[in-house]
Parts: C-alpha cells; structure tokens; sequence
C-alpha cells in the first residue's frame, strides 16, 4: 500500500492485485507496467506472469519492475527471471528506494510501453492498407477486364478496339487520380466534368456546356459517372451533335431540397445531324443503362429524338453521395 501511495501521489493510476485471479485479470487488461516485490514472486505469480508473455502479441515486450531486498541474491534472481519471463523489459531496485528513483523507473518504462504500443498502431494500419489495397487493385482489374470485354464485344476492327479500350481506360484513370489528389475517397461532379470535357474542349470542342451544384461523389460513384460521360462524349464526336460545327452538347445536373434529396442529370445533344434509333442497342447504350441503374437504383431514360439525342438520369442522393 505504501508503493501505490508513494506512485499516485505523482499522478500514476495504480491497480493493486490480491491473489492470482486478481493478477491474471489484471495482465489480461495489458498494464503499462508490471511492478512487483520481492515476496511476491511465488512460483504461481511467475507462471502466471510466464503464460500471459507467451501469449503476448509479437509488438509487446511487457516492462517489469521488480524491488529486491537488499541481501538478496541478484545474480541469480535476475538469470532465473530472464529464463521464466522471456520477451519482458525487466528493470531491477533495491529497497529501500526514493520515491524520485522509483517514480523515475516507472515513467521511463511506461514510454518505453507506449513506443510499444506506437508500433503496434502502424503494424496495425500497415495491415490495414495492404487489405485496402489488395482490394482497390481486385475493383481495378474487375473494372478493366469488364470494359475490355465489352469494349470486344463491339469492336468492327482491331484498330477501333485499341482507340475505344483507350480511350475507357483513360477515362478511368483521370477519376482515380483525381481520388488520390484530393487524398480521400471522394471526388465532386464539377472535377469529374472538367477532367472529361477539357480534353475536347482543348482540341477545338467548346461547345459542351455543363453546369450544377457542388456535389461530392464516393470513388465508385464518380468512376461510373466519368465513364458515362466518356461514352456520351465519345458518341457525340462520332456520330452526335459534336460531329457537326454547329452541333452542341448540354450537361446539367441538380439536387432537390426536399427529403429524400435525389439527384437528377440531363444530358441533350441538338444541332447534329438527325437522330434515329439503332435496331440494336450498342456497347455504349447497355453500358449506360446498367451503369446508371447501378448507381442510381433507376434506369435511365435514353433518348433518340430526332432533334439530338437526350439522357435523363436520377435517383437518391444518398446512394451516390461522398463523405468530404
């Protein structure tokens, strides 16, 4: 009782053990440090002390303080010690002892504990991260494989397969980038917008308008909707409003204020040449049927009206909205 007066009066928590069940609770609940006297080490407090640092975990190595009499044998005590409690920061005193010194022994073991524990919080987020990237390279592949073998599945020549597969890939690769700029897990439609459109805006096409509220995206939702309005740019250039001079493209999209907040997108072509309906619908359509329907919980509304082509999306915000 003396000992844990003399530690709390310097502001250290104490928790004394009566009896074994005591001590095994105790050590179970991993202390900053493990003091003990001389008297006390019976042969069930060693094997006690002996079971807990065995199964300690690979960042411990528990401090022990240990008071000795001050005849006692120390040579032999501290090889029998070192033998029973492998794996353990022992520090040895003689009693009688200052409270300065042994405060002192005690504050310098418990840092050495926290540098313990320091490291098992960067194992420990180490593991994490490999688990986080194991998993974004697994989605990344998943990603390409799918758009390769669609991207296969509509190709008329080998040369057309490479410049679309680019093409997706490229786009893919811009939202990614844009998730690790901004160091987090979300990405807004404004930079989504910019990071598609500014390519062909640079080559000569200013004619795509687009323009909506601030709305922050989860990487997923922001992957699919870059890869959309690739397909919809792309398309355009083609064979839409983009491949006349006059031909112009509208991109808006809003939020409602009213819960549950859904988010609405329009896409609409005009100024291109006449617009008819495929008798099949190809890689570009299905994929932004299934695309927007995974992400938004809806099907789109795909347009061929004459005027320009036309594609109106929506669905709740919350399935789609990032956490800035």
């Amino acid at each position: 009782m003396f000992l844990s007066k003399m530690l709390r009066e310097y502001d250290l928590r104490v928790v004394v053990t009566s009896g074994i069940s005591d001590l095994v609770a105790c050590l179970s609940a991993a202390p900053g440090v493990l003091l003990l006297t001389h008297e006390a080490l019976t042969p069930a407090v060693l094997d006690a002390i002996a079971a807990h640092l065995a199964a300690q975990q690979a960042w411990s190595e528990m401090p022990i303080v240990v008071l000795l009499d001050r005849g006692s044998p120390d040579g032999r005590i501290k090889a029998a010690l070192s033998h029973a409690w492998p794996r353990s920061r022992q520090l040895f005193y003689k009693r009688p002892i200052t409270a300065v010194e042994l405060v002192s022994g005690v504050q310098s073991a418990l840092l050495a504990r926290l540098r313990q524990r320091d490291v098992r919080d960067h194992i420990f987020r180490e593991i994490e991260l490999r688990r986080e990237l194991n998993h974004r390279v697994k989605n990344i592949l998943a990603s390409v494989t799918s758009i390769f073998e669609m991207t296969r599945r509509g190709a008329t020549s080998m040369d057309g397969l490479a410049e679309d597969f680019r093409g997706r890939l490229g786009a893919l690769d811009k939202v990614h980038s844009a998730v690790f700029r901004a160091d987090g897990e979300v990405v807004s439609i404004g930079e989504i917008v910019s990071l598609t459109f500014d390519p062909y805006r640079q080559v000569g096409f200013e004619r795509i308008a687009a323009g909506g509220p601030t709305v922050t995206l989860s990487r997923e939702a922001g992957t699919t909707l870059a890869l959309c309005l690739h397909e919809l740019s792309t398309n355009a250039i083609k064979y839409g409003a983009l491949s006349r001079p006059e031909g112009q493209v509208a991109f808006e999209w809003s939020v409602t204020e009213s819960e549950p907040r859904e988010l609405s997108m329009t896409w609409l072509e005009s100024g291109g040449p006449p617009v008819e309906e495929p008798s099949r619908a190809g890689y570009g359509t299905r994929y932004l049927r299934s695309a927007l329907k995974g992400m938004l919980g809806r099907a789109p509304n795909i347009t061929f009206d004459r005027g320009g082509l036309r594609c109106e999306a929506g669905g709740l915000l919350s399935r789609v909205v990032g956490n800035p």
